[in-house]
């Protein structure tokens, strides 16, 4: 049986400051089966353009400006390397279910997962106080090494 490994936010997060412990599990995978959500692209690209907003005034310090402006475009060309799950019907259909539990979680996070549960997939998360509330989600955390890794 092949797996999907869907990184949430946070462990693409770690994935780009190149965790070692992450970067170790990765190594251990088919690159293939490694994927982000469109939600997290969001929540990815949300973040360069607050930083971009914030130097709205007629004439910001250039460094702060071009360095934010390439944060987005680097952000961009890293994630275009991964692969991206789309939030479709299928997932649409998780997400009203996990709605209708009424699965008390951040609106993204219940996307994530309705995303990862769609595929049958396997959500790679430090987040477990509120992923774990999701019936059937399978978690792993990959900052933390066991003994059987």
């Amino acid at each position: 049986m092949t797996f999907i490994w869907v990184l949430d936010t946070d462990h693409l997060s770690l994935l780009q400051r190149e965790h070692p412990n992450v970067l170790q599990r990765i190594n251990q995978i088919n690159s293939g089966n490694l994927a982000i959500t469109v939600v997290t692209l969001e929540e990815q690209m949300k973040g360069w353009l607050n930083v971009i907003n914030k130097y709205n005034d007629k004439f910001p310090q250039s460094e702060n400006l071009i360095m934010a402006y390439k944060g987005l475009r680097d952000g961009i060309e890293y994630l275009n390397k991964l692969r991206l799950l789309d939030f479709d019907q299928s997932a649409y259909n998780c997400y009203r279910e996990l709605v209708n539990q009424r699965i008390r979680i951040g609106t993204r996070d219940l996307r994530i997962a309705a995303i990862t549960l769609s595929i049958k997939g396997i959500l790679v998360t430090r987040n477990n106080k509120d992923f774990s509330k999701i019936p059937n989600l399978q978690l792993e955390d990959w900052t933390i090494i066991t003994s059987s890794d």
